[in-house]
C-alpha cells in the first residue's frame, strides 16, 4: 500500500483512516450530532464501516493523496474524531470537514486539527480553494470554519439532496 502523509500538532496526530479504524468510524457515523448535522450514512455494523472506508474513503485517498484523517491524541493514542478534505460532487473545490466524539468537543481539537490541515492544503497538496459546508443550525461548525479562515459565501444544495447548506470559502 502506498504511504500517505500524516500530520502532527502539539497534541494530535492526523493519519489517513484505514480499514482497522472501522469500529471507530462506526461510532463517529452514528453519533447523535453526526446524524443531526451531517446525516445517516446507514452504517450500522463494523463490516458496513469497513465497506464505507473501502468504498468512500480509500478511493479518494488513492486518487488525490488526501482524504479523511483520524485525529488521535499523541499522549495516549486515543482516537477522538476525524478531520479531512473531501472531493464532493457538486462543489467547485475541496471541502474541509470535521467531527469529534462528544467527550472531546470544546477543547480546541477541531481548531488544532483543521488549522494543521489548512497548512497542508497549501504546503503539501497545493490546493487553491477550500470550501466548507454546514447545516444552517450547526453554529459550532460555522464558527470553526470562520476561525480557520473561511468566509460565508452563500448557500448550496448537494446533488441528490434537498437540504440547503451554508457554503464557506477561502482562497489559499
Amino acid at each position: 500500500m502506498k504511504k500517505y502523509k500524516t500530520f502532527e500538532t502539539e497534541r494530535l496526530l492526523l493519519r489517513p483512516v484505514v480499514r482497522e479504524d472501522a469500529p471507530f468510524v462506526l461510532e463517529v457515523l452514528n453519533m447523535p450530532k453526526w446524524l443531526q448535522n451531517i446525516g445517516d450514512r446507514n452504517v450500522k455494523t463494523v463490516a458496513e464501516a469497513e465497506k464505507y472506508i473501502a468504498d468512500r474513503m480509500t478511493p479518494q485517498l488513492e486518487r488525490l493523496g488526501f482524504g479523511n484523517y483520524a485525529v488521535i491524541l499523541k499522549s495516549d493514542g486515543t482516537k477522538i474524531g476525524n478531520c479531512g478534505f473531501y472531493d464532493r460532487p457538486g462543489l467547485p473545490g475541496t471541502d474541509i470537514g470535521f467531527a469529534f466524539l462528544p467527550d472531546y468537543e470544546g477543547q480546541g481539537y477541531g481548531t488544532e486539527s483543521a488549522t494543521r490541515l489548512m497548512r497542508a492544503a497549501r504546503e503539501d497538496f497545493d490546493l487553491k480553494t477550500i470550501l466548507g459546508i454546514t447545516a444552517k443550525h450547526n453554529t459550532a461548525s460555522q464558527k470553526l470554519l470562520e476561525k480557520i479562515g473561511l468566509r460565508h459565501e452563500g448557500f448550496t444544495t448537494l446533488p441528490g439532496e434537498t437540504e440547503e447548506l451554508m457554503l464557506y470559502k477561502v482562497e489559499l
